[in-house]
Parts: C-alpha cells; structure tokens; sequence
C-alpha cells in the first residue's frame, strides 16, 4: 500500500490514489475470471490511469495503458482493450530498457486484447510470443507473476 502523502500538495495525493487504483486493479486482474467483478476493475484501471495523467511520467502513463487493456480485455471490451494494447505495445517494444518481465506482460496483455477483439491470428501470434518472452524472463518471481496472469489468458484455438 502507498504511504498517505503528510503534505497538501495535489501532486502528492494524485501519486498517491494512482499507486493505490494500480495495486487494486492488479489484485482484481490477477482473480479467476469467474471470480472478477470486471467493473470494479475497470472502475480501478480508469482510476488509476486518471491520477497518473497528472502525477506520473511517460512510463507511468504506459503502464496505465497497458493496465487499462488487460481490464478491457477482462471485460470483453475487445475494441477499446485491442486499442490500448496496441498503445503500449508499441511503447514496449520500443523501448530499449524495458525489462524482460514487461515484454511478456507486453505480449501477454496484447494476446487477451485480441482475443477478445475476436482477432484469432492475432491472439494466436502474440499468446506465442507471451510463451517465448515468459520462459526468458530471468527472476523466477517475477516469471512467477507474469504467469499467474498469462494463465487465465484463453489459449489460441488449435
């Protein structure tokens, strides 16, 4: 949980509801789908992506974005999360820094959008490249995490 802000400042409590919003849309993401209740995560995902608009930098932002798909993609809103993925897809990938355990997020979070968009090749295409980013992530906790998520993404049809 973050810590309250002690100060005023608006900056301080944006921070502070974006990292909370984050960690509760997470916590939701990361249920079984029958167990979900998608508009409290979308309801959380909005939240946090709006606070982050005021106080966070490019990577937060993405990071909303990325967060804003899965809760999309949870919600069978295949459009908007197909469109949001396909955002921080390209900042992802893009980026030369970006860690290995963010790739598979990447290619795991585009592969639930497409599905459901109804794209089967492209579900097919990037639930592969989640499998290969996934067995590449070097720390086991965090290969631990990505794959608590990549599992309740439907497999591509055979």
């Amino acid at each position: 949980m973050a810590k309250t802000p002690e100060d005023l400042q608006p900056a301080s409590w944006h921070r502070y509801f974006a990292i909370s919003a984050n960690n509760q849309a997470w916590t939701l993401a990361e249920q079984p789908a029958d167990a979900r209740d998608p508009l409290a995560l979308l309801d959380a995902a909005h939240a946090s992506a709006w606070h982050w608009q005021v106080a966070g930098n490019t990577l937060n932002h993405m990071r909303a974005t990325m967060l804003l798909a899965q809760a999309h993609a949870a919600a069978g809103l295949g459009a908007s999360a197909l469109c949001y993925a396909e955002t921080m897809r390209r900042y992802f990938l893009g980026e030369a820094a970006t860690p290995d355990w963010e790739i598979a997020f990447t290619h795991a979070i585009h592969a639930h959008a497409a599905h459901a968009a109804g794209e089967a090749a492209l579900h097919r295409e990037a639930f592969e490249r989640a499998e290969q980013a996934i067995a590449a992530i070097a720390d086991p906790e965090d290969k631990a995490v990505v794959q608590k998520l990549f599992d309740q993404i439907p497999r591509p049809a055979v």
